[in-house]
């Protein structure tokens, strides 16, 4: 490791220290070497022992920057695996980081504009409406029209931070490949390099604005989700001005509840929008904790959701998508040695797996999670016996869908705050049903076909030159594919010839020896001088 790695190494390891929570480390065999490591740090001592656990987890994350606060952000999700005093403190690392200056978010928004905020708007809110671990938010309105929007700007010398964090997080997870090898399937590195993907892409609020775009487009006039519109004119690198929304945010229970939402079908449309981002879009948002997620007021019998800050999505090719609606409605159907074929076919796992095992292993996993509700149903559970499984089989972590498992993991959170009872696998079902119908046989032929037309149409015309050039082309390769096997005649009758002589010049030669011994000497220089010649014809018939 480098001195900068090894003293960021260092900070990380001291602020966690500084925070005393070296108190989640349980006392089990595993853990000897970090508890004894510990007491070797005997001077950095716990400064803030008079507060809860779960706020000083809050501020060490916080405190350590946003690749933390992210992680901070996906465990405040897993309700089921965190008690209530821990999973509330990280609930606000969503939307509740300490802000940085507001005047100095003010002077950013300038420079990125190029001149002073009374130029294009009014109301500019000092105090900034939510902050999060990569940027802040302050209301105003537009001079030109009124509209109510929302500012958002970078924190400032940021970039830094993350950088020095993905460069330790890539140098211990190649330490890690490197020797543990039971790692490397797991293909830390891999993992890394996606997480730096999409860590990075958040710094660019181009990037978001055309992701939000997109996203909005895709949900049109629908009555599940809802995207607020993008103000493009004053949107760049560090700046990006949207609508303001107005909603119930999705951990509010209480809120939601009072009212009248209608939470079991919130609920399902959650898991729907989940599954139509994936599988008819091919583009979904993958960053959806509470703090992004909000319900509108209106309407609270038929609510739709609210999604803001698209700066993490994900995408599937049709391979990936393929693959994986084939295994959850395996899974959902209980055909676990599908699952296991299908985990061999694509090569998750190695061809020369026992299939037999690999279905009974998958079995005893997966089987207990069915017709149970939510509530009883722990994914994350479930995930780490999958773990296990892997390694019994050597499956290999596919970088391309860490996204999609983190999603699914807050989907999941989202679900079990929303309404415990629901049937997850009775939502997903019917959806991935229809769209495996729509992929193959006769409906999925004559939709491709109707989405081909406009492509033949345009061109029919040049079919006749194109078939006349294809038949052109045809003959002649049949004229060159007629002197290819001339050729090889001719050669292969030279190569035959050449065998010949090289074995009658050798014969000419081996007589000759013969007849030497025998003092027959005119009639041995003879058939010697006829095997030379023999020799030298067939190296030119070689040649040839």
């Amino acid at each position: 490791m480098t001195p900068a790695e090894l003293k960021r190494l260092y900070r990380i390891i001291k602020v966690q220290l500084e925070y005393g929570l070296d108190e989640l480390l349980p006392n089990h065999q595993l853990t000897k070497a970090p508890l004894l490591f510990r007491k070797s740090l005997f001077w950095i001592k716990n400064k803030h022992p008079n507060k809860p656990l779960g706020e000083r987890l809050r501020l060490a994350l916080q405190e350590l920057g946003p690749v933390w606060i992210k992680f901070g952000q996906m465990m405040s999700t897993r309700r089921d695996l965190f008690p209530d005093h821990i999973a509330d403190q990280l609930a606000m690392l969503q939307d509740k980081v300490s802000p940085f200056d507001g005047l100095l978010a003010k002077k950013q928004i300038e420079q990125a504009l190029g001149g002073a905020l009374e130029t294009w708007f009014d109301n500019f809110s000092i105090e900034p409406l939510a902050s999060a671990s990569i940027a802040q938010v302050h209301t105003a309105n537009l001079k030109e029209t009124g509209q109510e929007i929302v500012i958002k700007v970078i924190r400032p010398d940021i970039q830094p931070v993350i950088d020095a964090d993905i460069k330790l997080m890539y140098r211990l997870a190649k330490i890690v490949a490197k020797t543990l090898p039971e790692a490397r399937r797991l293909k830390p590195v891999e993992v890394v390099r996606e997480y730096e993907k999409t860590l990075i892409g958040e710094l660019d609020l181009r990037r978001e604005a055309a992701n939000a775009i997109q996203l909005r487009r895709n949900f049109e006039n629908s009555e599940e989700l809802y995207v607020p519109e993008i103000i493009t004119d004053f949107s760049n690198k560090t700046v990006m001005v949207s609508e303001r929304i107005y909603g119930i945010q999705v951990s509010d229970i209480t809120g939601l509840e009072n009212n009248g939402t209608n939470m079991k079908l919130l609920a399902e449309r959650g898991v729907r929008v989940f599954f139509t981002q994936v599988f008819r879009d091919s583009f979904f948002h993958a960053d959806m904790h509470p703090g992004n997620v909000f319900v509108e007021y209106e309407h609270p019998e038929n609510p739709r959701w609210i999604g803001l800050d698209c700066g993490i999505v994900g995408t599937l090719n049709s391979e990936d998508k393929r693959y994986l609606a084939e295994n959850f409605l395996a899974f959902f159907n209980r055909d676990y040695r599908r699952v296991a074929e299908l985990h061999v076919e694509s090569e998750w796992v190695p061809r020369e797996t026992n299939i037999d095992e690999f279905e009974f292993a998958i079995r005893i996993v997966c089987e207990p999670i069915f017709a149970k509700p939510l509530c009883e149903i722990s994914f994350g559970h479930v995930l780490l016996n999958l773990f296990n499984t892997a390694r019994q089989f050597n499956m290999e972590v596919q970088p391309q869908l860490v996204l999609l498992q983190k999603t699914l993991l807050y989907i999941e959170g989202l679900g079990r705050q929303l309404y415990p009872q629901l049937d997850l696998w009775a939502t997903a079902k019917p959806f991935l049903e229809e769209w495996m119908s729509n992929q193959v046989g006769p409906k999925a032929v004559l939709n491709s076909v109707k989405d081909r037309a406009p492509f033949w149409a345009e061109k029919l015309p040049e079919l006749p030159e194109l078939l006349y050039d294809s038949l052109k082309q045809g003959k002649l390769m049949n004229q060159r594919l007629e002197n290819l096997f001339d050729g090889y005649r001719q050669t292969k009758r030279s190569i035959a010839l050449g065998n010949f002589l090289f074995g009658a010049g050798a014969t000419s030669i081996i007589c000759s020896a013969i007849l030497i011994e025998r003092m027959e000497g005119h009639l041995s220089l003879v058939l010697g001088a006829l095997g030379i010649t023999f020799w030298l014809l067939s190296w030119r018939f070689y040649r040839k």
